[in-house]
């Protein structure tokens, strides 16, 4: 019988322990380290914001004078953006993940599609810029409207819905296909009866957050030419528009000129957060309400 010295084994615990308690402790540490400095940010944002914000601000024009300017025209801009992107991506990433998940066949041409897919969910956001002005912009002749920087940021949260998708798709329990099979039903009745009503609540979590993304994104709309000058609001498509983040990246870089659209900046930052806010919030809602229990 082999010999075990309890001592070294009571040494191994304890050293085994202390590590355990001090990456804990630094896990911690690190974690309330992020979370102060998203605090300061925020109150920073907030204390600067304070006394800008009011129906004039939000209902207003664009103006040279910070004391008259208002951001209406990028809510409007940013709501005509959301309204290109979200069915776009929503019918091209869900159509995206049912073929890949129930269609295509297991072999190389789909690992081929899965890992870029999984590749262009990591790309950097100019590089779809740089995307949608060769070809929406310069190639289809559309320039810089509504249309072309909803297509070109669907490009950009693509990816994530496919993979979202994806896995909610995944997440359905094999049992509820087969008993749909056994009754007699096709593939497409199982999909539309059975999968996607049972992936919804993933599906639309996944979307709500990609959309959260492509609200908060600037370097693809900077690079396909967006303005942030006194334009009229925008009413259709293939109007010029501007939206939230192009008016805060504005802002801040002319603030080293006037100080007071910095409180601009600031301002405009409050309501997008509250935007991004609520967008999240109702995914957590969606996914807690209609996630079931199999």
């Amino acid at each position: 019988m082999k010999y075990v010295d309890h001592v070294q084994v009571a040494k191994r615990m304890n050293t085994r322990l202390l590590f355990n308690k001090v990456c804990k402790m630094i896990f911690f540490l690190s974690t309330l380290f992020g979370l102060a400095v998203l605090a300061v940010l925020i109150a920073r944002v907030v204390s600067e914001s304070v006394g800008w914000i009011d129906l004039n601000f939000l209902t207003g024009r664009l103006s040279t004078n910070a004391d008259m300017a208002g951001i209406m025209g990028a809510i409007l801009g940013t709501l005509w953006l959301m309204l290109i992107v979200g069915p776009v991506t929503m019918f091209l990433g869900v159509g995206t993940a049912i073929y890949l998940e129930c269609y295509a066949k297991r072999g190389k041409f789909h690992s081929f599609i899965q890992t870029n897919i999984s590749n262009l969910a990591g790309v950097p956001s100019i590089v779809f810029g740089i995307l949608g002005l060769t070809i929406f912009v310069r190639l289809l002749g559309l320039g810089n409207v509504i249309l072309a920087g909803g297509l070109t940021m669907s490009l950009l949260v693509l990816p994530i819905i496919v993979v979202a998708s994806q896995e909610a798709i995944r997440a359905v329990p094999g049992f509820l296909s087969e008993a749909s099979y056994g009754m007699g039903a096709t593939k497409w009745q199982t999909i539309k009866n059975i999968i996607l009503p049972a992936a919804l609540p993933g599906i639309l979590t996944g979307a709500i957050l990609s959309l959260s993304r492509a609200i908060g994104e600037t370097a693809p709309l900077v690079v396909i030419g967006i303005p942030a000058l006194l334009i009229p609001f925008p009413g259709g498509i293939m109007d010029r528009f501007t939206v939230l983040p192009m008016q805060i990246y504005y802002w801040t870089i002319d603030a080293a000129l006037v100080a007071e659209y910095a409180n601009l900046a600031a301002a405009t930052i409050v309501v997008l957060l509250l935007v991004l806010f609520v967008m999240n919030s109702a995914a957590i809602v969606i996914r807690n309400k209609y996630q079931k229990r199999y």
